[in-house]
């Protein structure tokens, strides 16, 4: 299995940033991360709303995947050497308020990046609010 733990997130005034991280650890060596290829990904859910794809990125290419509404302001990188992945959002606006969830799949297809449903290891979230 894979843990994710997330982190960084709290409350910012519109135009403000923040940097989540998602540290990362694997209960036996199948699963590791830093020697397979994942698909990892940022959701948020809104009160009310569906959870929804930010961005992801693709571990064994490097190759990065973003909604469109966040396209621009918001950047996923990961470091193996501290196994950590992170999301750099700035610009921030109220309508990004949510939780914001960490996401790891290794065998997901990355034209699937945003189906949640797909992912199979999964975070328990870190609250993001930007006030107007």
């Amino acid at each position: 299995q894979v843990q994710l733990v997330e982190s960084g997130g709290g409350s910012v005034q519109a135009g403000g940033s923040l940097r989540l991280s998602c540290a990362y650890s694997a209960t036996d060596s199948e699963y590791s991360v830093t020697d397979n290829s994942y698909l990892m990904g940022w959701f948020r859910q809104a009160p009310g709303k569906e959870r929804e794809g930010v961005a992801a990125i693709y571990t064994g290419s490097g190759a990065t995947y973003y909604a469109d509404s966040v396209k621009g302001r918001f950047t996923i990188s990961q470091d193996n050497a501290k196994s950590t992945l992170y999301l750099q959002m700035n610009s921030l606006k109220p309508e990004d308020t949510a939780m914001y969830y960490c996401a790891a799949d290794p065998s997901l297809w990355v034209g699937y990046w945003a189906r949640s449903s797909e992912y199979r290891f999964w975070g328990q979230g870190t609250q993001v609010t930007v006030s107007s």
